[in-house]
This record gives structure tokens, C-alpha cells and sequence, in this order.
């Protein structure tokens, strides 16, 4: 199989760098999107003709000035990967309105219509055999209580997914999602750290959470897939069902 083109956004670290690093591994070719990460270096990745893209999710023209640049770079693109997003913590009792309102127009902005505006400049460049991917969260089912805008945007963007899989299926184009639980990325490692590891590993009966390369994984067989377009695949340990 000819390498593919494929663009992750949100790559400069976490599972945006773990799901370019195994395309890149699986010989494919990667545009890597971030907002503002200067020192991201593509001679980290195996292989070659690699491209980095940069441009903020929140901004409408941005997104479509990345994914162009990032088709540009790559000669087309063939996998798009929604994989940025931002959780900002704000339950509804401990805050003021402004700050309110202001996490839920940053969370919506950035893990929802981000990734829709993503979507929509992606498929004038994905042909037949295109793949898109979208990062969602077991959050988008079993709520967020501190994260509320976090769990309503993943849930929104399950419900993008399928839309989108009905919408693109006749040109070709399959669209999926995967829905990891607790993540050992930086992030993720600093929150067990505080103190919170045994409760968060005990969630799941096999008393750990998911490396980011799992997380790659599962993209990286939904990215293959096109009679799995449609589906958004729970990867969370046996942490929640549903």
C-alpha cells in the first residue's frame, strides 16, 4: 500500500505525537498541526517528507489556512486525525458566570467546531479511501462534573461523527471516532501524581490506564477501516460501559 497522507492535529504532544509517531512508523507521510509549539521537530519520526502545520482550532480562518497548508505540504491528504483539544475545569457551583460562559465558548470552540471547521476544509481534499478520525471521550457518556462543556463537546462530536459518516459515506470518505478513558500522557501522569493514581488506575479491572500508543493504535485500525465508518470505539479498560 502507497504511504498515505495524513494530518494530526494537536501533535506536538500526548496522543497527537504517539498517533503520528505510528502512522509515520506504518510508512506514511505526516503533517503534524499544533497552536504554537516552535521547537516540534519531524526528524523525531521514521521516515521522511513529513510537514509541521500550525494554527489555532478556535479560529475559523486558521483552520483553513492549516489544513490547506497541510494538504500543500503532503500533495493531498488522504487521513485527517481530530485529535487537539483543551479541558478547562469549571463546575457549575464554583464559579462565577463570566467564567462560566467563557470556559464553555473556549471548550465548544476548540473540541467541537474546531474540529468541525477540521472536517469540512478536509473534505474538499479527501478522495475516495479517505479517512477521518475524530479523538472523542468515555467523558461524552458517563459526564464530566468538573469538565462539563469537555463532556457536551466530545458528546457532540460522536454525533458529528456519525452525521458525518452518513454525509461522506456515498464520496467514498469513512468517518469514525474513538473514545479513550484516563490517559497516561504528561497531563495525565501529573494528575495521578497529585495523588489521585490509585482511585483512577482502580477504575479499571486491570488497575492501570491507557498508554498513548494504545490510544494510537486503535486510530490507526479505524484509519484502515471502511466498514467501520460510523463507529465510535470505547477504549477505556473496562472502566465504563455503556
Amino acid at each position: 500500500m502507497s504511504a498515505r497522507r495524513v494530518l494530526v492535529t494537536g501533535a506536538s504532544r500526548g496522543i497527537g505525537a504517539a498517533i503520528a509517531h505510528a502512522f509515520a512508523a506504518n510508512g506514511d507521510r505526516v503533517a503534524l498541526h499544533h497552536r504554537n509549539s516552535p521547537g516540534l521537530d519531524v526528524t523525531a519520526l521514521p521516515g521522511e517528507g513529513h510537514a509541521i502545520v500550525s494554527g489555532d482550532l478556535g479560529d475559523p480562518a486558521s483552520v483553513r489556512t492549516f489544513v490547506d497548508a497541510a494538504a500543500a505540504a503532503l500533495g493531498g491528504l488522504d487521513v485527517v486525525v481530530n485529535n487537539a483539544a483543551t479541558a478547562v475545569e469549571h463546575p457549575i457551583l464554583e464559579q462565577g458566570y463570566d467564567e462560566w460562559q467563557a470556559a464553555w465558548q473556549e471548550t465548544l470552540a476548540v473540541n467541537l467546531v474546531g474540529p468541525a471547521n477540521v472536517c469540512f476544509c478536509a473534505a474538499r481534499h479527501l478522495g475516495p479511501g479517505g479517512r477521518i478520525v475524530n479523538v472523542s471521550s468515555r467523558g461524552a457518556f458517563r459526564g464530566e462534573p468538573r469538565y462539563p462543556a469537555y463532556g457536551a463537546a466530545k458528546a457532540g462530536l460522536n454525533s458529528m461523527t456519525q452525521s458525518l459518516a452518513l454525509a461522506l459515506g456515498p464520496s467514498g470518505i469513512a468517518v469514525n471516532a474513538v473514545a479513550p478513558g484516563f490517559v497516561a500522557t504528561d497531563m495525565g501522569q501529573a494528575i495521578m501524581d497529585q495523588g489521585d493514581g490509585d482511585a483512577i488506575r482502580a477504575q479499571s479491572p486491570f488497575n492501570r490506564v491507557a498508554r498513548p500508543d494504545e490510544v494510537a493504535a486503535a486510530v490507526l485500525f479505524l484509519a484502515s477501516s471502511e466498514w467501520a465508518s460510523g463507529s465510535v470505539l470505547d477504549l477505556n479498560g473496562a472502566s465504563y460501559f455503556r
